[in-house]
């Protein structure tokens, strides 16, 4: 339609939420699905969160708040910067706003102008470079591969760096790779940014106490304190205490672009819902005890997965250092054909004859930038994990 916006026309519809949706209808119509689509803990949010919530309610916490968030929510952040990364934030450094997702756009918006690039790296959250197009800037792409653990390499990050990049966007432990960056090798990427000053950072750390084994978290500025006055560091609630529904994202950074965002904030949605927003201080500030409930089943989620993608034939699944996704290869299955004879040309006939012929929904790797490969979302049951993945292997050893 000619009174829609020319902006729209360079931004893709996400394929995560497509390919949701697509399994949601064929529930609908009456077929068995199991869907490994979604990014979101299938845990309930804890029960003292809750509480906090309707506490919030019973005290009348109901109306309008600051834009940039209640004070014990900023304070708490500030708190929780410190304690678990080690940096320095006042609690007039930070901002809330509704979801990670909110903060991201916020920060695209209120600095990019048109030819600003922003280096993404590949896999990729899908939302990512929409963002940016979305804001007038442009996203430059730099492949990570498989062998290097779906990690940027320096060597990459340093060639694809120009006058006009604005900002590195570096998401640990990644969606949809599940690949997170150990302390040598986020400082190899530090490094090199050191030595471009015009380079901004924007992490990504949504995933942050969703870690497996004796791997320790990091975040570029905890890593490199000569960074953080070009670093905005973001982080949420959603994943780690299982609260995607609350909304809730926050960060912090240098005060100019936090007043930036402030400003943008203050003239679309204002504060973030209140009841939310004291029931994420508790988050922060109450018991962690289910952090540990949350990791230990989702790290043994996640080797079932590894190993069962792993016994499929034409499959190769590395074992991710975080979050609750692992991105296999269906490299050795393209060309071949089903037993209806549909030739697999690209990782989007995989996941699409997949779901067909075995009900199992999950997201081609293109969608996120790297392909032949698709994302498996290992937050679910374990026996429906086993289901899915021996659907899985039906699949791929029906292929000729």
């Amino acid at each position: 339609m000619t009174f829609l916006a020319k902006a729209l026309s360079r931004v893709k519809p996400s394929a995560t939420i497509a390919v949701t949706q697509k399994a949601r209808d064929l529930r609908a119509q009456g077929r068995e699905v199991i869907s490994l689509s979604v990014g979101e803990p299938d845990f309930d949010t804890p029960e003292h969160i809750c509480a906090a919530a309707k506490a919030a309610i019973d005290r009348g916490e109901t109306r309008y708040t600051p834009v940039l968030g209640i004070p014990p929510l900023r304070e708490a952040v500030a708190k929780k910067f410190k304690r678990e990364n080690g940096l320095d934030y006042k609690a007039s450094d930070t901002i809330v706003a509704t979801g990670g997702k909110h903060i991201l756009f916020n920060a695209f918006l209120a600095t990019l102008n048109p030819g600003d690039e922003v280096i993404v790296p590949a896999p990729y959250w899908v939302s990512y470079p929409e963002m940016v197009a979305i804001c007038g800037g442009t996203p430059v792409f730099v492949e990570t591969k498989m062998e290097d653990g779906f990690k940027l390499q320096p060597e990459a990050l340093e060639r694809a760096i120009t006058p006009q990049t604005k900002w590195l966007v570096l998401n640990s432990p990644s969606n949809p790779s599940g690949a997170a960056y150990a302390f040598d090798e986020m400082k190899k990427v530090t490094d090199v940014l050191l030595r471009y000053p015009q380079v901004h950072v924007l992490t990504d750390d949504i995933y942050e106490h969703l870690v497996y084994g004796d791997f320790k978290f990091v975040t570029p500025a905890q890593v490199e304190p000569a960074l953080i006055e070009r670093t905005l560091t973001m982080n949420g609630v959603s994943k780690a205490y299982a609260m995607t529904g609350w909304r809730i994202g926050y960060a912090a950074g240098p005060s100019a672009l936090i007043k930036a965002m402030d400003l943008l904030q203050g003239q679309q949605t204002s504060g973030a819902c209140s009841i939310a927003q004291w029931a994420a201080v508790e988050a922060l500030e109450g018991p962690q005890d289910h952090l540990a409930v949350f990791r230990e089943a989702f790290q043994e989620r996640r080797d079932l997965v590894v190993s069962m993608l792993n016994q499929a034939k034409y499959l190769k699944c590395p074992t991710p250092e975080g979050a609750f996704y692992v991105f296999p290869s269906c490299a050795d299955a393209i060309g071949r054909k089903t037993p209806k004879g549909k030739v697999i040309e690209t990782d989007e006939d995989f996941v699409t004859e997949l779901l067909d012929m075995q009900g199992v929904a999950v997201v081609q790797g293109s969608a996120f930038g790297v392909g032949p490969n698709f994302r498996v979302s290992y937050a679910a049951s374990n026996a429906l994990l086993e289901d899915a993945c021996r659907k899985i292997q039906t699949f791929c050893g029906s292929l000729v």
